[in-house]
C-alpha cells in the first residue's frame, strides 16, 4: 500500500507542476506515471473549472499513462458530464470528446471523437456492466461496449476506479451498421441504419407508439441531421411492427410479428437482460435496423450497474422474472411474445444451449478475472468513497469487498437456475411423443386420476399407494416387435396379461381383471402398446389380442383397486381411469436385459436395402419370426419412417442424404445407417 500511494503522490505533483506550465506545454512521459497497475487518465479543464453541466462542454488537457508506461497527451479535449441518476451522486460519471476521432482503446475497437467514463458509483463491485457485456460477447451478441478500467485524476484530484466504454452511436467497432448520408441526397434508400431505444426518460427525438404506448427514440441519425422522410420511415416501421405484434394473427409466422425481428439476437438480448436481473432492462432497450434489411435487432447492451439485485426498489430478484418485475415499456411486447408458443420455445432452446455451453462458469471466470485485476485501484477507490456508502438506492451494504462479489456470484447461480425452470414453465404443452423405453431401466406405471400406482397383486394386479421403492410396482418393459411390449414385474418376474376369452372385438367382454402369467412373448394377450394421449406424456395401455385399455376400476383411491381390462373408445382421451404416466424407476439386473424374449426374434438376420425400388427389409429364413419394428431417422433425428420388420419398407419418396435405422430386438437397441 505504500508502494501505490508513493505512486499516487508522485503523479499528483506531476499534475501540480503541469498546471502551473504554460498553455500548451508537453511535459517530458518520465514526468508521469500510474498510480496503480491500471492506466492513469488524468485530466485538468481549462482554468479547473469544475464540470457542472450534462449539456455543456467544456474544453480541457487529457494525459493517459497506458500499462506500459507510455504517455500520450491530447489537447483541446472537451468535457461534460453524463448519464440520469448517476449525474446525482458525488462520484460522476462523464463525457469525454475528442477534437478528431482516436481509437482511444487502441486496435480492435473504435475511432470516435466520443467516449464515456462510467464511474460504476452505484456499483461496489464495479464490475457489474463489464460482466454484463463480456456475457453479450458468450451470447453472441453482435455488438458490445468496449471496456477498460483506469484510474482518472481530475483537475489534481483522485477520482478512483472508472471505466472508459463506448459513446453507443452508429460507426465500425460500435453499431457497425450503414451511415445515411447528411444532407440526404434525393434518391437515398431511406430504410437505414436506425439505432433506437425504448427510453423512459423520453429525452431527445422521441415519438410514443399508438398501441402500448412504448417511448421510442431515434439516436441516429441524429436528432439535427434527421430529415422529415427519415422520421416518417422509422416512425411507420415501428408503427407496423407494433401492429403485426397486438393483431389476433401476432403468432402466425407470416402474418404476425415474426416477420419483423431477428431471432437470435432478440433471445440472446432477452437472455441478457433476465440472466442479469436488469429491472431498468425494459426501461431502457437499444435495438437497430440496417439498411435493406427488414428485420429489427437487439441490442447493444447497455447500463447494469442496478443488475443482479443492486437496488432496493425491487430488493432480491433472484426468484423473479424481469418481465414481471421490472421496469419500462419494452416488457409490453417482451409479454405479448410469450403468448406466442414460438418464442417461449425460442427461449427455452436459447437458455438450455448457453447453459449447457458454460455461460455461468464463464461468468465465474470473467469476475474473478477482474477482481484480480483491479485489486490495487478499487483499494483505492474505496478509501476515497467509502465501501460501505449508500449512494442512491443499492440493495444491500457489506463491510469488505469480498462480500459484495460472493454475493453477486451467488445470485449467478441461483437466477440462473430458476430462469431455467422458471421458462420451462411457461413452455406451452407438447403432444405427448411416442413412448419409447429404456432397455437398463424399470418403469413405474401411475395412474393419472389417483396417482396410484400398478402393482403386482398374488396372480392379479391391482392399484396401490406410489412407492418408488416398492419392486411390486416397478415394471420392465420389453419390446416384442411391431409397436407391442411385455410388461414384466420386478418382484414376480411375470407378465402383465389380458386374460379375456379369445380375441374379442373393441366392444365385448368388458371387465375382466387384468392378471400376471408366465412370460410368453407368443402370446398376443400379453403384448400392449402404449398409445399417447393428451400434452402431458400420458398412455393408453392398449392389449393386442383383445384391444382393451387397461382401466382402473371406478377411479377408487383404495389400495388394492383391480385394473380392467375395457373398451377401447373416444373415452380413451379424456377418462383419466384409463390414462397412465411412465415413470422411470431403478436399473434392470443383467441377467434380464436379454433373456425373456429371446424367441421374438430369430438367431440369424440382417437388415438390407435394395438399390433397386430403394427399400428396406429384413432378410432371414422365415420372415414371421420377426416380431419387432424399426424406425427410421434422418440425421437430425427426425423420425421419418417406421415399419413392422416382416415388412418391406420403401424410403423412395424420402430427399436424398444418409439415413438411420434403429430397432429394438433381444432387450438391445440396434441400428444401421443407409444413404439414398
Amino acid at each position: 500500500m505504500n508502494e501505490i500511494l508513493s505512486r499516487m503522490n508522485k503523479a499528483l505533483l506531476t499534475l501540480v507542476l503541469f498546471v502551473a506550465a504554460a498553455a500548451g506545454s508537453v511535459l517530458s512521459a518520465q514526468e508521469y506515471s500510474r498510480v496503480t497497475n491500471l492506466p492513469h487518465l488524468i485530466i485538468n479543464t481549462e482554468k479547473n473549472t469544475p464540470i457542472t453541466s450534462k449539456d455543456y462542454y467544456i474544453y480541457a488537457t487529457l494525459i493517459y499513462v497506458d500499462e506500459d508506461d507510455v504517455v500520450t497527451q491530447y489537447d483541446s479535449v472537451s468535457i461534460r458530464g453524463r448519464g440520469n441518476s448517476t449525474w446525482s451522486v458525488s462520484k460522476k460519471p462523464y463525457r469525454i470528446k475528442f477534437q478528431s476521432k482516436e481509437k482511444f482503446l487502441g486496435k480492435g475497437h473504435a475511432k470516435a471523437k466520443s467516449w464515456t467514463l462510467i464511474a460504476n458509483a452505484l456499483d461496489k463491485t464495479l464490475i457489474r456492466n463489464a460482466v454484463t457485456f463480456a456475457m453479450g460477447d458468450f451470447l453472441g451478441l453482435k455488438f458490445n461496449p468496449s471496456r477498460k478500467y483506469i484510474d482518472l485524476t481530475l483537475n489534481g484530484t483522485f477520482m478512483g476506479n472508472y471505466m472508459i466504454s463506448d459513446h453507443v452511436d452508429v460507426r465500425s467497432k460500435r453499431v457497425d451498421i450503414a451511415e445515411q448520408e447528411y444532407p440526404l441526397p434525393e434518391d437515398a434508400d431511406v430504410s437505414g441504419g436506425y439505432l433506437l431505444e425504448v427510453d423512459g426518460f423520453r429525452d431527445g427525438n422521441y415519438f410514443a407508439t399508438s398501441r402500448y404506448g412504448v417511448p421510442i427514440r431515434i439516436h441516429y441519425p441524429d436528432e439535427d441531421e434527421i430529415s422529415d422522410e427519415q422520421n416518417q420511415y422509422i416512425r411507420r416501421y415501428i408503427r407496423e411492427f407494433e401492429q403485426a405484434l397486438s393483431s389476433s394473427d401476432f403468432d402466425d409466422a407470416q402474418k404476425g410479428y415474426r416477420r419483423w425481428v431477428d431471432s437470435v439476437s432478440l433471445a440472446n438480448w432477452f437472455l441478457a437482460t433476465e440472466i442479469s436481473g436488469n429491472i431498468d432492462g425494459y426501461f431502457s432497450t437499444y435495438f437497430y435496423k440496417n439498411r435493406g434489411d427488414s428485420l429489427l435487432y437487439w441490442g447493444p447492451l447497455w447500463d447494469y450497474d442496478i443488475a443482479y439485485a443492486n437496488d432496493n426498489r425491487k430488493g432480491d430478484t433472484r426468484h423473479q422474472l424481469m418481465t414481471d418485475v421490472g421496469y419500462g415499456e419494452t416488457k409490453y411486447w417482451v409479454n405479448r411474445m410469450w403468448a406466442d408458443p414460438w418464442f417461449s420455445r425460442l427461449v427455452n432452446r436459447r437458455m438450455k444451449e448457453v447453459v449447457d455451453a458454460g455461460l455461468e462458469n464463464f461468468m465465474y471466470a470473467q469476475i474473478d478475472s477482474l477482481v484480480e485485476l483491479m485489486e490495487e485501484s478499487r483499494e483505492l477507490n474505496y478509501r476515497k468513497w467509502g465501501i460501505k456508502t449508500r449512494y442512491l438506492r443499492e440493495y444491500i451494504l457489506f463491510s469488505t469487498y469480498d462480500e459484495y462479489i460472493d454475493f453477486m456470484k451467488q445470485y449467478i447461480h441461483d437466477h440462473i437456475s430458476y430462469l431455467s425452470s422458471a421458462f420451462h414453465l411457461r413452455m406451452p404443452p407438447e403432444p405427448t411423443p411416442p413412448f419409447e423405453p429404456s432397455e437398463e431401466r424399470y418403469y413405474r406405471i401411475v395412474n393419472v386420476n389417483t396417482s396410484t400406482a400398478l402393482c403386482s397383486d398374488g396372480d392379479y394386479v391391482c392399484a396401490w399407494t406410489f412407492n418408488p421403492s416398492d419392486h411390486l410396482q416397478q415394471w420392465q418393459v420389453v419390446s416384442a416387435g411391431d409397436g407391442y411390449y411385455l410388461l414384466i414385474n420386478r418382484d414376480t418376474r411375470l407378465a402383465l396379461t389380458d386374460p379375456t376369452e379369445g380375441y374379442a372385438d373393441a366392444t365385448t367382454n368388458v371387465g375382466a381383471r387384468l392378471k400376471l402369467a408366465e412370460i410368453d412373448a407368443t402370446d398376443d394377450a400379453q403384448l400392449w402398446c402404449f398409445t399417447p394421449q393428451g400434452l402431458d406424456e400420458t398412455y393408453n395401455i392398449v392389449n393386442k389380442a383383445t384391444q382393451h385399455t387397461a382401466n382402473l376400476s371406478g377411479g377408487s383411491t383404495s389400495d388394492g383397486t383391480h385394473i380392467l381390462s375395457y373398451t377401447t373408445d373416444e373415452k380413451n382421451a379424456t377418462s383419466k381411469n384409463r390414462l397412465w404416466y411412465m415413470y422411470v424407476g431403478g436399473k434392470i439386473e443383467e441377467q434380464y436385459r436379454t433373456t425373456d424374449v429371446a424367441s421374438a426374434v430369430p438367431d440369424d438376420y440382417a437388415l438390407a436395402f435394395d438399390p433397386s425400388d430403394k427399400a428396406l427389409h429384413f432378410a432371414c429364413a422365415d420372415p414371421s419370426e420377426l416380431r419387432f419394428s424399426a424406425r427410421v431417422y434422418s440425421t437430425s433425428g427426425t423420425m421419418v419412417k417406421t415399419f413392422s420388420a416382416a415388412e418391406r419398407c420403401s424410403v423412395g419418396d424420402l430427399p436424398s442424404g444418409v439415413y438411420i435405422v434403429k430397432w429394438q430386438a433381444d432387450g438391445h437397441t440396434k441400428s444401421v445407417k443407409f444413404k439414398l
